[in-house]
């Protein structure tokens, strides 16, 4: 029996993307081209065009694809501590260290200047902090902590962090993205 079209391209849709993440996240957006995409996957080149419209698209996609992928690291992590302190510092050294955020810096900067992307930017942020709100919802919960503000902000103002703390670090800034307290951006703290 042979596969329904609508089937077969929602498989190739997705080795493409795949393929693209491991392929961006290995070598960066400007060493990696489209017929390298489509080779990798199976693809044709103009399925890319088809199925993402850009490569640059394609880029933003399988970036925030990437990243709340590895956001997921942290769940464990700071599941596992046992003080509001000790998770605050899991939470902020797991994130700098998420090979993926960088990708994701990169193609929100790519965003910046293509208009047309900035759709898929703001809905992939948006899904980062709603399933960062969650999580730290659910923390709260189990721990019995609280916070100084709404989780929503709370999770805004730790990823953009993150961002920033990456960006700087990778813009040639003496120093690292572990320079910033990313830890102490975070209010989570024991219930008086």
């Amino acid at each position: 029996m042979t596969e329904p079209p609508r089937a077969r391209g929602r498989r190739t849709r997705d080795a493409i993307l795949r393929t693209a993440e491991d392929l961006f996240a290995e070598r960066g957006l400007a060493a990696v081209s489209v017929a390298d995409i489509a080779g990798a996957a199976g693809a044709h080149p103009h399925q890319i065009t088809y199925y993402f419209g850009s490569k640059d698209a394609l880029f933003v996609e399988a970036a925030f694809r990437l990243l709340l992928h590895q956001a997921q690291r942290l769940e464990p992590i700071g599941l596992r501590r046992r003080t509001p302190e000790s998770f605050r510092i899991a939470l902020a050294r797991t994130a700098l260290a998420l090979p993926a955020v960088p990708v994701a810096v990169h193609a929100m900067a790519v965003s910046r200047l293509r208009p047309e992307l900035h759709a898929s930017v703001q809905q992939s942020l948006s899904v980062l902090f709603r399933q960062a709100e969650r999580y730290l919802l659910d923390v709260l919960a189990r721990r019995g902590w609280v916070i100084d503000r709404p989780a929503a902000i709370e999770a805004r103002t730790f990823w953009t962090t993150v961002f920033g703390a990456r960006l700087i670090s990778e813009s040639g800034y003496g120093g690292q993205s572990a320079d910033v307290d990313l830890a102490g951006v975070l209010t989570v703290r024991e219930a008086h």
